[in-house]
């Protein structure tokens, strides 16, 4: 039976991670590690609430044979690019330390389409360093997922995703052949994926959204 650390449970990818992990067997335990709490309350479940920003302190209680990253923000909930950069990077790559720091073989982690550490677009190129300094802790299994929009019902509504979620749909049919991958991917597939690769012993990959 398999322990697993989910960060970022709260979001809708990171809750459909727990909501999975809870029904699979393999688990009989899942440690969360979250800014606030979860509100799922189960026997498998043990909840530390910290600040996700200084996740190394964290270091004691960061026991587990995989890792589930599903963290981040947006443009528009976080502005300060400072800010955002200590949330979409550091947290992923202080997680990453750990892993290697406490001999965790498997780490699985939500980037972004266009993630590139050279790109000229502040987000892109944030998630690609992210990305490039998670990689290089060189753990011996770690699956960086790329997903395009995501979809799904999230807590929080959002009038704009909203739209935006609807327009996607809408043009879903014109997403054919190298556009595939910019088709809108529902939260629960990632999230099965995640699961997926995690429990398959594949070496290292990085996912485009149209091959999760």
């Amino acid at each position: 039976m398999k322990t697993a650390i989910i960060i970022g449970a709260t979001g809708l990818t990171g809750s459909l991670v727990l909501e999975q992990l809870i029904l699979d067997e393999r688990y009989s335990k899942i440690v969360l590690f979250s800014r606030s709490s979860s509100g799922v309350h189960h026997s498998k479940v043990d909840e530390y609430l910290v600040d996700l920003l200084k996740l190394e302190t964290s270091k004691a209680d960061f026991i587990a044979d995989e890792v589930y990253c599903c963290i981040g923000t947006t443009k528009k909930k976080t502005p300060d690019k400072n800010v955002y950069k200590t949330i979409d990077y550091g947290i992923p790559v202080a997680a990453a330390r750990l892993c290697k720091a406490n001999g965790i073989h498997t780490i699985a982690i939500v980037s972004a389409i266009g993630a590139n550490p050279k790109s000229s677009i502040f987000y892109n190129r944030t998630k690609g360093e992210m990305e490039q300094d998670v990689l290089k802790e060189e753990i011996e299994r770690t699956y960086i997922l790329r997903p395009s929009f995501i979809g799904g019902n999230r807590k929080e509504k959002r009038a704009g995703e909203k739209i935006g979620i609807a327009i996607f749909k809408f043009l879903k049919p014109l997403f054919i052949g190298g556009l595939k991958k910019y088709a809108i991917i529902d939260a629960s597939k990632i999230a099965s994926k995640m699961i997926q690769l995690a429990n398959s012993n594949e070496p290292s990959k990085v996912l485009e959204s149209d091959e999760i």
